[in-house]
């Protein structure tokens, strides 16, 4: 693990790609729709963006961040809870301030989804590090 794992390339292609999805700029594609192909480019974006911030973090390959890896579950689990429940705030707010015409029309499904899985990786690291399922509790019952 010395070496550092390459993340810049991934970050700039998500970048550009989710960028992309503001300006109707892409073609029909197979379907003929260009929303879809926006939605689609701007999907891969998404994923792009996420590889990046794995290796980054992480410094190693993969996309699952498993406990074993995290430097500090104990306490990094709050900030991920924290980004999931502000991906919902967000949301709420774009739609309570009409701002949904300013963003591509998946935008709101996009951060639900992507709060969603964080509140619910932040719950599970939770559980198992600082909760009922953590080997503490176990230890303390026997």
């Amino acid at each position: 693990m010395g070496e550092d794992i390459e993340w810049r390339v991934f970050a700039l292609t998500g970048i550009i790609c989710v960028v992309q999805t503001f300006f109707d700029l892409a073609p029909e594609g197979p379907w003929d729709s260009r929303s879809f192909t926006r939605g689609v480019i701007g999907l891969i974006g998404i994923g792009c963006l996420y590889i990046s911030w794995f290796r980054f973090t992480f410094n190693q390959k993969g996309v699952i961040p498993i406990i074993k890896i995290w430097k500090n579950p104990g306490s990094s689990w709050l900030p991920v809870m924290i980004f999931g429940i502000m991906c919902y705030v967000f949301v709420i707010s774009i739609n309570e301030l009409e701002m949904d015409k300013h963003f591509p029309k998946t935008t709101g499904m996009i951060l639900l989804l992507m709060g969603s899985l964080s509140i619910l990786n932040a719950t599970y690291v939770w559980l198992v590090v600082n909760g009922p399922l953590s080997e503490k509790e176990v230890l303390e019952q026997e």
